[in-house]
């Protein structure tokens, strides 16, 4: 069974194949085709700490580098890790894999 991807576990409206789509579109994991399928996830789905320029609570995120400290603490990062374990790819070598 797959898990949720960002976009279905906090209910953003930003997901591919939304049928209700925000306002400001199609959220940069959502389009991010590299990762399709890491972790179990459509696009980046299951990896969007990795992602710039997300939207996590209605506040835009920049870099990696600047949203990693938030992204760890995030309920839906903690609960991929714990599904994924022990085969949890972490932050660092996802990026590699889109760089």
């Amino acid at each position: 069974m797959r898990g949720q991807n960002c976009w279905e576990y906090k209910k953003c409206g930003r997901g591919k194949d939304e049928s209700v789509m925000n306002k400001t579109g199609l959220c940069p994991v959502a389009k991010e085709t590299r990762l399709d399928g890491l972790h179990g996830g459509i696009n980046a789905g299951r990896a969007c700490w990795v992602i710039a320029g997300t939207t996590c609570d209605n506040e835009t995120q920049g870099s990696f580098t600047q949203k990693l400290d938030n992204c760890l603490e995030c309920d839906f990062y903690q609960i991929v890790m714990r599904e994924e374990h022990p085969d949890f790819y972490n932050p660092g070598y996802i990026l590699q894999m889109i760089r």
